[in-house]
């Protein structure tokens, strides 16, 4: 049998070429909005953190030609009815890719309706959850080392909330590490990382009752370079306990004798967070033999500090306890040498008697999302935080923002307890359906599908600066903090200084600013946010800008996105 062996053509597509032309310009993309059109870009769509960038395709450079033409083949012979096959296969893959809208363009929802309108629905009001009890969020906030871990781990496992069998097991790992003290500071410090160093890195999050309450502890970091995360966690807060470490030079390391100290920069962001009522828990009283003069001392410097923050004196509750020796938690002190002169509440009594934090279901849904979580009960797509205000329900729709994508509401959990609804005020976890995981992430918010949140790439702020030892000067480039958000951002102006007793401007445009001055600026995100103005919504209205590893100013937002432009 004769064979003809056809020699293989270089100006001929093979057929795998084919269907890579086609691949080439479809890889790598994700569909955002079905209303933007698909367009045929020559050449290979790569896609960056934020921009859609074109990249060189040598398949239909005329370059390639002219190489083909050098190798003996003639780019001009190729087959008419194979360039149709080629360009009618790419336009077919084309159509079936996964688009990204470009920077800049909006996220099309539609019109939204204006907040004056809403009205809750009766199931918002009333519902078969009602009889559980009024959560309240409580931050666990101070001083790296100042006890705050160790003093979560004895109040629950005084609770009943830590079994013995996990109590033992602590105290064998402790004891094996050589860190035989954080056996009960490993209830709420359980990651590997957490456990090495010793100090809490990320927001553990417990739960224990008490008879007004169910009680949301955020256990916070204290170490200043997981401030962030104590941002993040504490903006859920509707009360505080702060942890001092009574010990001699502890206390004054917190209250930043050479430098601003931990406990200091965390009594005045829990008091731009909004919390009033305040718990002081003066710990490790068992190292001062249970002084009566050294907790009259701390009582007196840090009491000064706090009022100068905006505490009122009647909304400070001042408690002193020992978290290793369990005196004064969650009963009346048994020790002599406190019981003799301390005759007020123990920290648990304190907790239950804080003033119940207002509930706003008039408004339309917010909930700002805190994490991103995984777990199996709740589906690939789950979410956790704090509803601010309004409601949300099982099988209901919300609007995830800034995406714009709309989701339904599977699952609603409080505490591993399955619920049908939620209010504001609550601490919850959600699973989502109907949604891609890539639209949804920490610093958006879910909203009522006909009222979503305000976006913003600008804002106008007003700020009070922190004790700083730099000034601040237009140009400067920090972190900003807007509930769960975080983005970097940059100092476009100083409008004006404000006189603090009056909040009037009192200069216009000065050129720098310093230690404990208040002002209006401007500033310009990285991205879009989701914001409210403060008057509109005070818990997504507050910021805080951080540089170099610090708090530098505290503020609320005045004006937001294109207002801010033309105001400028």
């Amino acid at each position: 049998m004769l064979i003809l062996t056809v020699p293989f053509k270089f100006d001929i597509p093979s057929p795998d070429d084919m269907v890579s032309t086609g691949l080439k310009s479809s890889r790598h993309l994700r569909k955002v909005d079905t209303a933007v059109p698909s367009v045929d870009i020559p050449g290979k769509m790569v896609m960056g953190d934020d921009d859609l960038v074109v990249e060189k395709d040598t398949s239909t450079d005329p370059s390639s030609s002219v190489k083909l033409d050098e190798l003996g083949g003639n780019s001009s012979t190729v087959a008419a009815n194979t360039q149709n096959e080629t360009l009618i296969l790419d336009n077919e893959l084309q159509h079936l890719s996964l688009e990204r809208k470009p920077k800049n363009s909006k996220t099309k929802i539609k019109k939204p309706v204006p907040v004056s309108q809403y009205k809750p629905e009766p199931w918002m009001l009333q519902g078969e959850d009602q009889d559980m009890p009024r959560q309240l969020n409580l931050a666990i906030v101070g001083h790296v080392d100042s006890g705050k871990s160790t003093l979560c781990g004895r109040l629950l496992h005084a609770l009943g909330r830590i079994s013995k069998k996990q109590m033992h097991k602590n105290e064998k790992e402790a004891k094996e590490k050589g860190k035989g003290s954080f056996a009960y500071a490993w209830a709420m410090d359980d990651s590997a990382d957490e456990r090495a160093r010793g100090i809490t890195m990320n927001v553990g999050v417990a739960y224990f009752d008490t008879k007004n309450y169910q009680v949301v502890m955020l256990d916070s970091p204290g170490h200043k370079d997981f401030v962030p995360n104590m941002i993040s966690g504490v903006t859920q807060a509707d009360a505080a306990v702060l942890v001092v470490d009574a010990s001699l030079g502890s206390f004054e390391s917190g209250m930043g004798v050479n430098g601003v100290g931990q406990t200091k920069e965390h009594s005045q962001l829990i008091r731009s967070f909004g919390v009033e009522n305040l718990i002081v828990a003066v710990n490790k009283m068992d190292s001062v033999e249970y002084s009566a003069e050294r907790f009259n001392y701390v009582k007196s410097q840090l009491g000064i500090f706090l009022r100068s923050c905006g505490y009122k004196e009647s909304a400070i509750t001042w408690v002193p306890l020992s978290a290793m020796e369990n005196e004064n938690l969650v009963t009346a002190a048994s020790d002599t040498r406190l019981s003799s002169w301390f005759h007020g509440t123990c920290l648990l009594e304190a907790i239950d008697s804080s003033a119940p934090p207002p509930r706003d279901v008039s408004r339309p849904l917010r909930l700002p999302i805190c994490d991103v979580i995984s777990s199996h009960v709740l589906g690939q797509v789950a979410v956790c935080g704090k509803v601010v205000c309004g409601a949300i329900g099982s099988d209901s729709k919300v609007l995830v923002m800034p995406s714009g994508e709309l989701a339904t509401v599977k699952i609603i959990e409080r505490d591993s307890s399955r619920l049908s609804l939620a209010r504001a005020g609550d601490n919850i976890a959600i699973g989502l359906q109907g949604i891609d995981p890539i639209h949804v992430m920490s610093g958006g918010v879910l909203c009522h599908p006909d009222y979503p949140v305000s976006v913003a790439s600008s804002l106008e702020l007003k700020i009070l600066v922190l004790d700083i030892t730099v000034p601040i000067l237009p140009g400067l480039q920090f972190e900003l903090h807007v509930h769960h958000a975080k983005v970097s951002a940059s100092l476009v102006r100083i409008v004006s200084l404000l006189d603090q007793k009056t909040g009037k401007a009192s200069a216009k445009k000065p050129r720098m600013l310093t230690a404990r001055q208040a002002a209006i600026i401007e500033v310009k995100l990285e991205r879009e946010v989701c914001v409210e103005e403060f008057a509109t919504l005070k818990a997504l209205g507050r910021a805080f800008l951080r540089s170099q590893g610090s708090t530098v100013a505290v503020g609320v937002v005045q004006v937001q996105g294109e207002r801010a432009e033309q105001a400028s």
